[in-house]
């Protein structure tokens, strides 16, 4: 386990005699990438300015390498870089505004040249430099803020919102580059985002912010498929997320690795590749254990045991150990006719096309 790299403790934030942020305990590992998810208004972004020393906790305390960050600590603010939602560029060269925070911290000449050029390579903005900000999509703008905010070589990324601008395919674009280059660089990196393909695409660990209060922190496999409590599931959907390996892939189906199994999902992935394979719990469904090679139109079948039976309102969510959790819905009578009891041996299925792959590096 790696140690922690910021640390917020017992930090609560009001805003004009209303409680915004509540989070009695977090860590961020080094060279981890944390992921914040949560609604619109849920209090990510407040958790983001404490993290950045813009917002002093009304209670608590922030630390970095376990020593308490004051307000206006100056020496704090340079060892981390933050990129917010919408670019803020200079009206100067793509060349100049990536080096400027290099420039701003006494780094001179070809040093802070070399760096910018080796950033905006990486970020796919090199044939730019000369090229004024203001002329730039919106795309470009974003990849232009990350080169500048990477070259910096910051000890912990803050990123608000990064992609929530960008149209699909610069987005999907973007979020692969951004990917690749945080794992190799291995910057401890916060994420707060809406969007959970986005969170689970990059998110080493998940924390999840309801109505302002720190409600699960986990890897994106538990926060989908054990929930800490009923809102949490209500958020995410209920939704399983079985981390695997492309094994194969072939006329656009990848073949996974996942637990005991080998699970058969359209995808464009390449083999070798760590992914999360996405279903939700009324796309599975339960079969006796005779069916296991019997017809059926599911291309995926998986054995395993019961492990907990539990009431959703109108149905039931029966949880499978098939070497991963898989949880499939059912109805009452489904649930009798079955025999579905915790203990029990069952096939769960579920079609290929029913499922998502989120790629993750």
């Amino acid at each position: 386990m790696s140690e922690p790299r910021l640390s917020l403790r017992g930090v609560r934030v009001r805003l004009g005699g209303a409680l915004a942020l509540d989070v009695p305990a977090l860590d961020v590992l080094s060279g981890e990438l944390l992921a914040v998810i949560g609604p619109n208004g849920a209090g990510k972004s407040t958790l983001l300015q404490v993290m950045a020393g813009l917002t002093a906790p009304t209670e608590g305390k922030l630390l970095f390498r376990q020593s308490e960050v004051r307000p206006g600590d100056v020496a704090y603010r340079r060892r981390l870089a933050l990129v917010l939602q919408s670019p803020v560029l200079l009206d100067l060269s793509v060349s100049s505004n990536i080096s400027l925070g290099l420039r701003m911290r006494g780094m001179r000449g070809h040093q802070a040249g070399d760096r910018a050029h080796l950033w905006a390579e990486r970020l796919g903005v090199a044939h730019l430099m000369e090229r004024r900000a203001r002329s730039l999509s919106g795309g470009e703008a974003q990849r232009v803020s990350l080169a500048r905010a990477l070259a910096l070589e910051p000890e912990l990324l803050l990123l608000d919102e990064p992609f929530a601008a960008l149209d699909a395919p610069t987005r999907s674009a973007l979020l692969d580059d951004l990917r690749r280059l945080l794992r190799a660089a291995g910057t401890t990196t916060v994420v707060v985002t809406h969007d959970q393909d986005e969170a689970l695409a990059l998110g080493d660990r998940l924390a999840v912010l309801l109505d302002g209060r720190l409600r699960q922190v986990d890897t994106p496999e538990r926060v989908f498929g054990s929930p800490a409590d009923e809102e949490v599931a209500a958020f995410v959907g209920v939704e399983m997320a079985l981390p695997g390996r492309v094994i194969a892939v072939e006329q656009g189906v990848a073949r996974i690795a996942a637990g005991r199994e080998t699970l058969s999902v359209p995808a464009e992935a390449e083999v070798g590749e760590e992914v999360l394979v996405c279903l939700r719990p009324e796309d599975v469904t339960l079969m006796p254990v005779e069916a296991y090679h019997g017809p059926s139109s599911a291309r995926n079948r998986c054995r395993g045991r019961i492990t907990r039976v539990a009431s959703r309102g109108r149905l039931y969510h029966v949880s499978v150990d098939c070497g991963f959790a898989l949880v499939a819905a059912v109805t009452p009578q489904a649930l009798g006719e079955l025999g579905l009891a915790e203990g029990n041996e069952v096939v769960a299925a579920f079609k290929a096309t029913a499922a998502r792959v989120i790629r993750r590096g």
